[in-house]
């Protein structure tokens, strides 16, 4: 599985419930076209985490690279309605940051002796 983290802070004004609810609607469609395998929204708890990250966390889970390659140009066709999701999201976020982590070991991983 490849996880694709996205870490952000909400823009002046924006309710969290509002952001909350795009997210769902944004990956939930995505999800729902079989763009992502699964998703979470989380929120930073009691002010709990590395002082650099903003307080929201979202994950994206993907079966393979070829899924997420295929989710990022359905996104990147900025067409509707995927657009619309998107903006509904991006719109509301600043201090956004992006990571892309594998669950491991990889399960084509061939057993042998460790290469450094």
């Amino acid at each position: 599985m490849d996880i694709y983290h996205i870490w952000a802070s909400l823009k002046a004004g924006i309710k969290d419930t509002e952001f909350s609810d795009a997210v769902h609607s944004y990956l939930g469609h995505l999800k729902a076209e079989g763009g992502v395998a699964g998703y979470r929204v989380t929120r930073r708890k009691l002010g709990l985490g590395h002082p650099n990250l903003p307080e929201w966390h979202i994950t994206l889970e993907f079966e393979s690279m070829a899924q997420m390659d295929g989710a990022f140009n359905a996104v990147s066709s900025r067409a509707d309605p995927v657009e619309s999701f998107h903006h509904a999201v991006n719109s509301k976020v600043e201090d956004v940051f992006f990571a892309l982590y594998r669950d491991f070991p990889d399960d084509h991983r061939v057993s042998g002796e460790e290469k450094f």
